[in-house]
């Protein structure tokens, strides 16, 4: 397999900026087999059954990009050069690995200033990132990150307009316990507390786990033999109550249905070992085509990028050809991409 295997065209006018409102009212695809159907988020319940369990990912998105400025004195006097910081993932004491830019304005020791009250010293550069030691910790970095941040919006988003206000609500899920996450489980935006209130009345069974979605999740596959390309870890943890859950659902005859890729990639790791089990660490599973899903039984998820590892993923569980079909219609009908984008709904043969 090569990476071209996985290209497809996408006209721009599809990528979608702001989500569909309510959210609910998103169009979804439903891939069942062969067949195609156009529906909408609030047709779920139509294509699920009693006994089914949805499996939601309940990171929460942290408000991740930060705008500050580092003061320096020169011969010319003082001067100050605007410095942007997106957090990655918190090493130890109050540090972070961090994406500067320009990381070559900014030296060692050197500290930029946000608002808030909150303040960050470079104390390293390592592999084109850098090392904040954040000057508040717990409660409190957590007030001033939530005032000073914004929503790390996906690249194809933020080159289009900038994060705002809106987007604290928009790209975060209503069921986002806990703070680790810089992207958000994208499918998850699609719910809100009556779809779930709804699902449940219909006999449908729902757990959660955790995995805190990293910035790699956007990083370009650059290898063109698939094999050689190394996937970024995340965190994540699945407790043994949702083990315990997913198990008795499957026992039952039960579909397990991850809601996103994340939650997908999350349970296939905590079963690599063969029968699924409580699991907690960091996974870089990287799931293409001839992978054996041993959990996952269909997938609810939005349109990704061409040439991306969610291509080869949905590529794994429905099969290239299909794939193909189902990207050629959805650009056909017009469905909104990537995510704040229209969700599909894939369930194999």
């Amino acid at each position: 397999m090569k990476l071209d295997d996985f290209d497809f065209a996408l006209p721009e006018t599809l990528i979608a900026t702001r989500p569909a409102r309510p959210r609910t009212a998103a169009r979804m695809l439903v891939a069942e087999g062969d067949a195609i159907t156009d529906a909408h988020v609030t047709d779920l319940g139509q294509w699920l059954r009693p006994g089914d369990r949805l499996v939601l990912n309940n990171t929460k998105v942290l408000p991740a990009r930060l705008t500050g400025y580092r003061r320096r004195d020169g011969a010319a006097g003082p001067s100050e050069a605007k410095i942007e910081v997106t957090l990655l993932d918190p090493a130890t004491d109050g540090r972070w690995r961090t994406m500067i830019r320009p990381l070559k304005k900014l030296h060692e020791s050197e500290v930029v200033h946000f608002a808030a009250g909150l303040s960050a010293e470079l104390i390293a550069k390592e592999d084109g990132q850098g090392v904040l030691q954040f000057n508040l910790e717990g409660d409190a970095f957590d007030t001033s990150l939530a005032e000073a941040g914004a929503m790390p919006l996906p690249p194809y988003i933020a080159s289009r307009r900038p994060a705002d206000a809106q987007d604290k609500e928009d790209y975060q899920t209503v069921f986002a316990r806990k703070p680790g996450a810089v992207a958000a489980p994208t499918a998850s935006l699609h719910f809100d507390e009556t779809l779930l209130a709804e699902l449940t009345a219909l006999g449908v069974d729902m757990t959660q786990v955790t995995l805190h979605v990293g910035a790699g999740t956007f990083l370009p596959v650059k290898v063109e033999d698939l094999t050689r390309h190394k996937m970024h870890a995340e965190w994540g943890e699945v407790s043994e109550c949702a083990a315990r859950e997913i198990l008795q659902t499957k026992a039952n005859g039960g579909r397990i249905i991850p809601v996103g890729t994340t939650a997908l990639r999350l349970i296939e790791s905590a079963a690599l070992g063969g029968e699924m089990g409580p699991w907690s660490g960091e996974t870089d599973i990287f799931i293409y085509p001839g992978f054996q899903f041993r959990v996952a039984d269909a997938l609810m998820t939005n349109f990704h990028l061409p040439k991306s590892t969610l291509m080869m993923l949905v590529s794994a569980l429905m099969g290239q050809a299909q794939i193909r079909r189902i990207y050629a219609h959805a650009v056909q009908e017009n469905y909104r991409f990537f995510s704040y984008g229209d969700a599909s709904l894939l369930i194999p043969s």
